[in-house]
């Protein structure tokens, strides 16, 4: 969330980016209450000071008949008191509620725009694959292959459902073991985290309350995270840092878990958009400079490309426009990879930044060169998520006979260089 004094300070800016992200929120009311809580904090705290003035003054008083005058206000000042303190957690709690709903600023250069139609192509990679023959779909190529069972897996699962089997399940595990090497090499820290996560931690990544219908929710309250992004942010919760320690630079791997609730008619055959998948995913924490989460952005985002790259899969990234951006990015770039059969490209990957958004929420904090505390930054971008990469790769790399060819880095993975029928 952003600091509630940054908010009445800079006020039409954050305006300015509440509409720029087309949120609706009342920054106005929020202020008011903002006026009221600290009016009732102030004077309930005057009010306890005064009664633990007149608790030494009972204790002190010998006279019974001036005891009992004091007895009597103090029990007045009690009651406005208790008042006060009543009206306090009712304004509090619509304070945090609205807190809870203002959007971090985008930066300037986010482009204008009121859905994902409006991102802007900024770079282009590869070569798109020609075919001699007409390109099937990789639910044709898999299920020929025995790469997967569609039919079983709605069976089992319902809508949406899939088995990995045979050279699907190896491909997969030799996309991990080689993401594993990839990203290792970039220095970052190997992590297994929890994915039945309370919900503070959903608040905390901000993902909640706008993304409420997407996640399954346990009989104990708790939810199914969709991304490792969730309780790697938790690790650090109410931490102070070093900061000789930053960056701090995990790569999570994780099941992950998405009801898709709001695409009931998009995408529903296939490795798409799928209710269950694993997930490498890149996390920083960072020192609060903003040059140095933009830096640090492009660095998170050309990671990916490069694994894109050494794929050999052709691919574009587009900046993403206002709309287009969740309640705490301040920016996000979105890398869509060629898919042949549908003559289009098609999400694999998103890389953010955050400033202090989320470490504030989770209170993460460490101490700068001159000692005073600080919230830290936070980034994070999707390393390469499974079964989706296998949509382009197994339609980019199919050949006339059926076949699929691997990759040269996935071949000493997966033990051979093709799959044939």
């Amino acid at each position: 969330m952003l600091d509630i004094k940054f908010i009445r300070d800079n006020k039409e800016i954050v305006q300015a980016g509440a509409k720029k992200k087309h949120v609706s929120v009342d920054i106005d009311a929020l202020l008011n209450l903002d006026d009221r809580r600290r009016e009732l904090m102030a004077s309930s705290e005057k009010k306890r000071a005064e009664q633990n003035s007149f608790n030494d003054k009972i204790v002190k008083e010998g006279i019974r008949a001036e005891r009992d005058i004091l007895v009597s206000q103090m029990r007045v000042l009690k009651e406005a008191l208790q008042k006060e303190e009543d009206e306090l957690k009712t304004v509090i709690k619509d304070w945090q509620a609205l807190m809870l709903q203002v959007p971090n600023v985008p930066d300037m250069s986010v482009p204008e725009g009121d859905s994902d139609a409006q991102n802007v192509e900024i770079k282009v990679w590869g070569d798109k694959p020609q075919f001699a023959f007409e390109p099937k779909d990789h639910i044709e190529i898999m299920t020929a292959l025995k790469m997967a069972d569609f039919e079983r897996g709605s069976k089992v699962h319902g809508f949406r459902g899939y088995y990995l089997t045979g050279p699907g399940a190896e491909l997969t595990f030799a996309i991990w073991n080689y993401c594993m090497d990839f990203y290792r090499n970039k220095g970052f820290i190997p992590v297994i985290p929890p994915v039945i996560v309370r919900k503070a931690n959903l608040y905390g990544t901000g993902h909640l309350p706008g993304d409420v219908e997407d996640y399954y929710m346990t009989q104990d309250g708790d939810a199914l995270a969709g991304t490792a992004e969730v309780p790697l942010m938790g690790l650090h919760a109410e931490e102070i840092l070093e900061k000789s320690s930053f960056p701090i630079k995990y790569l999570g791997f994780s099941p992950c878990f998405r009801r898709e609730a709001g695409s009931h008619s998009k995408d529903v055959k296939g490795l798409i958009r799928v209710h269950e998948f694993y997930k490498f995913e890149q996390v920083i924490l960072c020192e609060s400079l903003h040059e140095t989460s933009a830096k640090l952005h492009e660095e998170i985002e050309r990671n990916t490309e490069e694994f894109i790259e050494s794929l050999g899969i052709p691919y574009h990234v587009v900046a993403n426009c206002g709309a287009d951006l969740g309640l705490g990015q301040v920016k996000k770039y979105d890398i869509e990879l060629w898919v042949p059969r549908e003559q289009k490209y098609r999400e694999i990957s998103s890389a953010s930044y955050f400033h202090d958004f989320q470490c504030r929420r989770f209170n993460i904090r460490y101490k700068d060169e001159l000692g005073k505390m600080r919230y830290a930054h936070s980034l994070n971008c999707t390393a390469i998520p499974t079964p989706r990469i296998l949509v382009s790769l197994v339609e980019n790399n199919q050949q006339q006979d059926g076949s699929v060819k691997i990759p040269e880095v996935l071949q000493k993975y997966f033990g051979r260089s093709v799959i044939l029928k």
